[in-house]
């Protein structure tokens, strides 16, 4: 694989782009977006603009790249969705991500490129890629710890498996959708009596309409064959980056159904991702160790990382109440709170035999800190909704939340600092709709 030549450039000639808190010249992270005059293509975000490499394939600045030609890469480049691009290997993810570094810090073909910058607010954002399986984890070992304790009790908060494997659940891919949809509340089955199961159930709208703050990987590469696992030293190869997640979460239905085979219908009616994916080579910077700095007991042998160790990504989540400007943040944790790597959730999905191609999509689950601040929910922020959560508190009156309300737009942010080197992620937002009457 060819070096990440990305990271040698400094400074890009676009306007504000330097100064950016997401997308400087050291991320160049790649999308899905169009225009009024055209549909849907492959873009680089830079700065407030998005550089559409459909166009610059067809100023043959991409000729030569890994020695393919234009014609190749305008195929690529032109299509709706990531996957074809998603599909080649690393090393042709890294060479288009260096030459735009090249083309976006240069002067020598500035005009060309120039031609080929979209102003983003003028742009419309898609899914970055048509997603054929989705895979939700849960693997923040202070979330798991916080609802193990509301549900079981602090002294059997972590199931006895917890610890040996990173748990995951299969979800839908059909209604994982692009930041800025809007969901309606699902209507679904309620426990009819909170302390009494045997009483059943009554049908209605979800009342305890939650978020969940995490992060997600597209996989990437060529598909792998049924029955052949990914092996450790070859799961970064198979990532091809990662996104901001919403995994929208109905409590009351989730109560109901989760047992004996876990979450159905009150996780299944919506997942918010951010549009632009993020290479981990950008984020090479902020590697970090883990919150918990090693694993005990030490895992099996296909699951040890030699390299076990987190990114510094800091992740806020806020509430902006119906018909507000003013946006309320409730949480503010960091992906560093992950026990079980991305490459080991990767490694662990794939070692029964189960095929991964390109596009397909992995959540991290909730990712919870150490303290009530960096909580990624409001089950956890509310404590299961013993305690209210402060929005806002202004001449003794107090705009509380204890799970979300119709109209309330969740917004998520994720972004990386260190020193001059600035990666983000953007925003994840959705508002929650009222439910739809069915019966």
């Amino acid at each position: 694989h060819k070096r990440n030549m990305a990271s040698l450039f400094t400074s890009s000639w676009v306007e504000g782009a330097d100064a950016h808190i997401h997308f400087t010249i050291h991320n160049l992270p790649f999308g899905i977006f169009s225009t009024e005059d055209k549909g849907p293509r492959v873009g680089v975000a830079i700065g407030d603009f998005i550089l559409d490499l459909s166009q610059v394939s067809k100023a043959d600045l991409f000729n030569g790249v890994n020695e393919l030609d234009s014609e190749f890469w305008s195929g690529l480049f032109e299509s709706p969705t990531l996957n074809l691009f998603m599909e080649r290997e690393r090393c042709d993810w890294r060479a288009i991500r260096a030459k735009v570094g090249e083309l976006l810090s240069s002067v020598d073909n500035q005009a060309a490129v120039s031609a080929c910058l979209v102003p983003a607010p003028t742009a419309k954002m898609h899914l970055p890629a048509t997603i054929g399986d989705y895979t939700d984890f849960y693997s923040s070992r202070e979330h798991a710890t916080n609802v193990g304790t509301m549900f079981r009790g602090a002294d059997n908060a972590l199931q006895p498996n917890w610890l040996h494997l990173p748990v995951g659940y299969h979800g839908r891919s059909s209604s994982v959708v692009v930041s800025g949809t809007d969901l309606h509340r699902p209507n679904g089955q309620l426990q009819a009596d909170n302390n009494d199961p045997s009483k059943g159930s009554t049908y209605g709208p979800c009342r305890l309409m939650d978020f969940e703050l995490e992060m997600a990987f597209f996989v990437g590469g060529k598909a792998t064959a049924l029955g052949e696992p990914v092996a450790m030293e070859n799961a970064e190869d198979k990532i091809f980056g990662m996104v901001l997640m919403n995994d929208w979460s109905a409590r009351d239905i989730q109560k109901w159904e989760y047992v004996p085979l876990g979450p159905f219908g009150s996780k299944n009616f919506g997942t918010s991702i951010s549009p632009w994916v993020v290479s981990l080579d950008a984020l090479k910077p902020f590697q970090c160790q883990t919150s918990a700095g090693q694993q005990e007991p030490t895992p099996l042998p296909y699951l040890v990382d030699p390299t076990y160790s987190s990114y510094n990504i800091d992740l806020k989540v806020s509430i902006q109440p119906e018909g507000s400007e003013e946006v309320h943040q409730v949480g503010n944790s960091n992906f560093k709170h992950l026990y079980w790597t991305i490459k080991q959730q990767l490694v662990h999905h794939t070692v029964t035999g189960c095929n991964v191609k390109a596009g397909d999509l992995m959540g991290s689950g909730t990712i919870s800190g150490t303290n009530e601040t960096a909580y990624g929910s409001m089950l956890e922020l509310s404590w299961r909704g013993s305690k209210e959560v402060i929005l806002k508190e202004e001449n003794d009156e107090k705009l509380i939340r204890k799970f979300l309300q119709d109209g309330d737009n969740v917004v998520m942010e994720a972004a990386c600092s260190n020193g001059d080197v600035r990666v983000g992620f953007g925003q994840c937002t959705g508002r929650v709709l009222p439910a739809k009457k069915l019966f």
